[in-house]
């Protein structure tokens, strides 16, 4: 039932959603509805056509579109009268999200948020696109409810059109016979990542800049197997500028989503739970390679952020934070040059702050300062006399001064809805985190985390849900969700030992084979088949700023499969590379398959199977774990547990480390430097 609120002259059926992006919109004059089954009927019953608007609630074009035109009584006036208008949050409903994006970039040739879709009243979409100044806006909608009027049988075409488009889009060739993944492919799409990396600002070649963290540990892992040193200066100089540019909150931690430009240096300032649960868990792996500080510091930081700013006092995680604050992008986290004057107090330690940070008198961006990292460094040592120590520390501490002096600020909007598979990807940063610098805390958050997600998420038979916001849950689960938790157990199972980890992943990856699996190719559908079915079941098989949920549920079965001898596992996980081959191999920008890449690399080259057994597992496990083993499997404990890789391996009071690959284990060592000595 709709509450009543008498400080607003309209509320609409959002008031009884739990989104913060939906709420958002709950007062709008625009009888928005959510997306469900009896709106749609509804739809039908009165034969009106959909408006579809889909976004988010760090989007900062969507909160624009709003004032401008769903906060207008005119705009509201129409679409009222002419449509059933729904908001979707898109990260709440990324399968509706998924055909109506689908729809606008087979209609407009691009896509992006807000996303408006019109569509027949039985969902089938005839056209869409993003952001629309009000006055284009009022035109559209007039257009769409003339046709409607006057050539129903036009819009019946298209959607008929767009439908069959939609549908086209998720086809695959199902793999058949036996298939050859050959280190020389291999060595090309290496080559081919390598040649897309800009080697003066880093990341890819041209603006905008994403951060793409699942590029990164492709790249990783390829120079660890072939020692290909501009696979490693590629991730060097990529992560170097990003922790040093603007979209590095360089007071408070965390990354911004993206930069606008070549050089990242101008964020869009929203702050997204998944690339920090990402990078965070990059920045780990390649502390373990290179031994850089700088990743140690931007693991501490970003963690602290989160702690700070995206947990909740259950240990569940936050979605994201607003770009705008006040109505501006970006106005929480920008400074002017006297500000920082005043705050700092001292002349010459804000004269250095303001040269570490590239401050400009009259700004270095729209008459403000983003904060980022200075390339002369030498140069300000040598002008104020000091040395890298007393910078670091003036620097330190005068941050702090800034962050304090920040907090007054009018804060940006907190997305507070929890979503499952967006906290396994920060529940893997932190046991990545924990591995990298040893620090038990980072285990006890992960631990409290998974804690929630149990208590929370997951159904005594398996079924999740996606979402979570003061005690309610009400959306099923999708393929993302089940797969980065499984991922997440696996990881929670290499950093404690502890079996009851591998038991739960190999419990959610049946429900999902029960559920998802589409045996006519073989691959997994993004929804599962208990879900009410849109005008298209949809698959993700490329991988994005998210890896996609069917090359992360294929390096699932790879690592359980191998983990648990399940050779079932193992088949399906080389079925779908090999459904994935030619589109892989098959294209210059294999980036938009960097998983995959990381599961055919496993394929050229078995990974070692590392079995520590004895008292001393725990200390050995922390010893090897700070390494970077991009090419390893770890299993172990004080006992031989129930896994057949363990069988036969203890020796009494002795600790021993088993360095095995293809099941074929060399002679056993105590000492972790010889064990990583054998996997070289």
């Amino acid at each position: 039932m709709k509450t009543q609120d008498n400080q607003h002259p309209y509320t609409n059926s959002l008031i009884d959603e739990s989104s913060p992006y939906l709420l958002q919109h709950a007062h709008n004059p625009v009888n928005w509805n959510p997306w469900n089954e009896e709106v749609l009927a509804r739809a039908k019953r009165e034969n009106k056509l959909l408006i579809i608007s889909i976004g988010y609630s760090a989007c900062h074009w969507c909160h624009v579109m709003e004032h401008e035109s769903f906060e207008d009584s005119l705009v509201a006036k129409i679409m009222n009268d002419h449509f059933i208008p729904i908001k979707v949050d898109r990260e709440e409903r990324p399968d509706v999200d998924d055909v109506y994006m689908t729809a606008c970039n087979l209609v407009t040739g691009r896509g992006g948020w807000p996303l408006n879709a019109f569509a027949l009243p039985d969902g089938r979409p005839i056209w869409a696109g993003t952001y629309f100044p009000k006055d284009d806006w009022i035109n559209i909608l007039e257009q769409f409810n003339k046709l409607q009027q006057e050539n129903p049988e036009k819009l019946e075409e298209s959607a008929d059109q767009i439908t069959k488009g939609i549908k086209a889009q998720d086809q695959i060739t199902v793999a058949t016979g036996e298939q050859e993944f050959t280190s020389q492919e291999l060595q090309l799409i290496g080559q081919a990542f390598i040649g897309q990396i800009d080697f003066v600002d880093g990341g890819r070649k041209g603006a905008p800049k994403f951060p793409m963290p699942n590029n990164y540990q492709f790249l990783l892992k390829y120079h660890y197997l072939y020692k290909d040193a501009e696979a490693l200066r590629a991730v060097n100089i990529t992560l170097d500028k990003m922790a040093n540019g603007g979209i590095y909150d360089q007071i408070g931690g965390g990354y911004a989503r993206y930069s606008v430009d070549g050089f990242w240096m101008v964020p869009h300032f929203e702050k997204m739970l998944y690339d920090n649960g990402q990078l965070v868990e990059l920045h780990a792996e390649a502390y373990k390679l290179t031994q850089k500080p700088i990743h140690k510091v931007k693991i501490k930081q970003t963690l602290e952020f989160i702690e700070r700013e995206l947990m909740s006092d259950e240990f569940g995680f936050y979605s994201s934070l607003d770009a705008d604050s006040e109505g501006e992008e970006g106005k929480f986290y920008v400074w002017d040059a006297a500000e920082i004057d005043s705050i700092i107090g001292d002349p010459v330690k804000s004269k250095i702050f303001k040269a570490y940070y590239d401050v400009k008198k009259n700004g270095n961006w729209e008459h403000t300062n983003i904060l980022m990292v200075s390339e002369k460094i030498p140069s300000i040592l040598e002008e104020f006399g000091i040395d890298q120590a007393a910078l670091t520390n003036i620097i330190s501490e005068e941050s702090l001064k800034l962050m304090k002096h920040r907090e007054t600020r009018v804060r940006p909007g907190l997305d507070d809805k929890i979503l499952c598979s967006w906290n396994a990807l920060m529940l893997s940063g932190y046991i990545k985190a924990y591995e990298a610098l040893s620090d038990p805390h980072y285990l006890d958050i992960a631990l409290k985390n998974i804690d929630f997600i149990e208590q929370n998420f997951r159904k005594s038979d398996h079924r999740l849900d996606r979402n979570y916001k003061e005690g309610k849950s009400t959306i099923n689960a999708f393929l993302d969700d089940y797969a980065l938790l499984i991922k997440a157990y696996t990881d929670l199972y290499q950093a404690t030992f502890n079996e009851s980890w591998l038991t739960k992943a190999s419990e959610l990856t049946d429900y999902v084979h029960d559920h998802f699996y589409n045996q006519e190719i073989k691959m997994y559908n993004y929804t599962s088949d208990t879900d009410p079915a849109l005008v298209a079941r949809k698959a993700e098989f490329g991988d994005n700023v998210i890896p996609g949920s069917n090359s992360v549920m294929a390096r699932n079965l790879f690592t359980l499969g191998s983990l648990l001898y399940n050779e079932d596992y193992l088949d399906r996980s080389e079925q779908m590379l090999a459904n994935m081959k030619t589109q892989i191999t098959g294209t210059n920008q294999p980036s938009f398959f960097s998983n995959w890449c990381q599961l055919y690399l496993d394929n050229v080259q078995a990974p070692y199977e590392v079995a520590i057994v004895g008292p001393g597992a725990e200390s050995k496990r922390s010893e090897l774990s700070r390494n970077y083993l991009g090419n390893a499997i770890i299993l172990g404990g004080q006992s031989e547990g129930s896994l057949a890789l363990l069988k036969n391996k203890l020796q009494e009071d002795r600790t021993m480390i088993y360095v095995c690959q293809n099941k074929a284990c060399k002679f056993p060592v105590e000492d972790v430097a010889k064990a990583l000595e054998l996997m070289k």
